[in-house]
């Protein structure tokens, strides 16, 4: 059954959208949306032959993106990898549940829904709600891709992400560090986790999505539904929306503010930082050969 809202007006069938949506990819969006995507997956090897991928779906547009363009890699088939469309149900409402499920048919992705309690059990939490629940999530979707023989989950994070990230750890944690490409899971040994929008803007997402009259899910859980300040886009006075809006208007002055934000972690000069850590750690400090330099 169609949910009530929001496909009402659609006319064309499943097979026809699908099909429009894959043109797209393959046409108008290639350069915009599957370019950067390839690229990504291939400047950080993100996927090896033999590897097991559960793209997991949160049923926002990202992630329903990310879904049809691993669909679309597939179809180029240039070494054997396979993927498994993985989605949790952390407690959604029937309306939000069903959207998902709708959008997952008209777009011809082959989900699987697995269902927790997560919103239940973060809904009385007073500290960092947020941070528990994404943390929740995220170890669900390890042991559920595990248990599908998957070796790998691939999040929906995009450029954007990216460069909000790095803002946010300078401004708000004191701190230089960005969301990686990929990482090596430290609860389930042999799982990586990569993050194939990486080079995807968000801008060119939302074009894609209203090209074809898609909507997606937005924040769902019910700590959104439940605040007033909560806006009807899902979004919030959260420090992320802060540093958007901050990144936002420097780009009024600098037009190349994302893309120097985004090198910025390609170009950190050891000789010119006071203190970091090694991979182990481990602190240094620029002291400690400090006078080694004038010999």
């Amino acid at each position: 059954m169609e949910p009530s809202m929001p496909y009402s007006e659609v006319t064309v069938s499943f097979g026809e959208k699908q099909k429009e949506v894959e043109k797209s990819l393959q046409k108008t969006y290639k350069k915009a949306l599957f370019t950067p995507f390839a690229k990504a997956i291939t400047e950080y090897e993100m996927i090896k032959p033999g590897d097991k991928i559960a793209v997991c779906i949160s049923g926002g547009k990202d992630s329903m993106l990310m879904a049809k363009l691993f669909q679309e890699i597939k179809h180029h088939n240039k070494f054997p990898f396979e993927v498994e469309f993985l989605a949790m149900d952390p407690g959604y409402n029937k309306e939000n549940r069903e959207l998902i499920e709708y959008n997952a048919r008209i777009l011809g992705i082959p989900l699987k829904i697995f269902e927790t309690t997560i919103f239940d059990m973060v809904y009385e939490v007073d500290k960092s709600p947020c941070y528990l629940c994404a943390r929740m999530r995220r170890g669900n979707l390890y042991t559920m891709a595990e248990q599908l023989g998957c070796n790998k989950i691939a999040l929906g994070h995009h450029y954007d992400d990216v460069i909000e990230t790095i803002l946010m750890s300078m401004l708000y944690g004191g701190q230089m560090q960005t969301m990686m490409p990929k990482l090596h899971s430290t609860n389930f040994e042999g799982m990586e986790l990569i993050r194939p929008l990486y080079r995807v803007r968000e801008a060119d997402i939302i074009r894609w999505s209203k090209f074809h009259g898609l909507r997606f899910l937005q924040c769902a859980c019910r700590f959104t539904e439940s605040h007033a300040d909560i806006k009807e886009d899902g979004t919030s006075d959260s420090k992320r929306m802060e540093i958007k809006q901050m990144i936002k208007n420097m780009k009024e002055y600098n037009p190349f503010v994302e893309s120097n934000i985004f090198k910025s972690m390609y170009n950190i000069n050891l000789s010119t930082v006071i203190e970091y850590k090694d991979k182990k750690g481990v602190k240094h400090n620029f002291l400690e050969d400090y006078d080694c330099d004038m010999n």
